[in-house]
């Protein structure tokens, strides 16, 4: 079961290397992430998604091509459309991607600074953690038989007083089965719970 503490406190230390914020995806199957955190000003999360720069951004293509980490400023990587021009107008600066996992469920990452390039132990060590989150957010997901009939019964609609009289258990039980469940699919919410069971195909 995933440790939640343990899982943000990586997280936080991701956050701590990119001074201009980062985003990260975690476990893209059929072009959606199981998790996704984003922390880039509001004004380029707008305009690259107003743009649908992700169709054109070479950190993009290269994520999905190949795995490893590597700096925005590499010259081997192509810019066809001036992405990363139109980043630096944002004080994107300077930036890290890493990618991680199979490509049936890729993890990908970018951290990004308006001072510097990331050093090498920088990069080493957001590869590290990318790379544990990637591990910590494993999609591999066991559920209880319990646990998903009780998802199904909300799912359809039903409330949790109706949905546990036709388990044939308690509101408490129903409750702490649908706590499990959000537990082993990384979920806040029964809500988000059931769609990430509906992403894996169990429900």
């Amino acid at each position: 079961m995933l440790d939640r503490n343990s899982f943000d406190s990586e997280l936080s230390k991701l956050g701590e290397f990119a001074e201009a914020g980062y985003f990260l995806a975690l476990h893209i199957r059929f072009t959606s992430p199981l998790m996704f955190f984003q922390t880039y000003r509001e004004d380029w999360t707008e305009h690259y998604t107003q743009n649908g720069y992700v169709l054109r951004d070479p950190m993009t293509a290269w994520s999905f091509a190949t795995t490893g980490a590597t700096r925005w400023s590499n010259p081997r990587i192509p810019d066809p459309f001036k992405i990363f021009a139109e980043a630096r107008k944002f004080d994107l600066n300077y930036g890290v991607t890493v990618s991680a996992g199979p490509i049936t469920s890729r993890t990908v990452g970018s951290l990004a600074r308006s001072d510097r390039e990331f050093t090498d132990a920088e990069i080493a060590n957001i590869e590290k953690i990318t790379k544990n989150l990637h591990s910590m957010a494993d999609p591999d997901v066991r559920l209880t038989r319990a646990q998903l009939e009780a998802l199904k019964c909300v799912a359809d609609g039903h409330r949790h007083t109706a949905a546990a009289a036709i388990l044939g258990i308690s509101e408490s039980a129903l409750k702490l089965r649908l706590s499990g469940a959000r537990d082993k699919l990384m979920a806040r919410t029964t809500a988000e719970a059931i769609q990430r069971a509906k992403d894996f195909n169990l429900l």
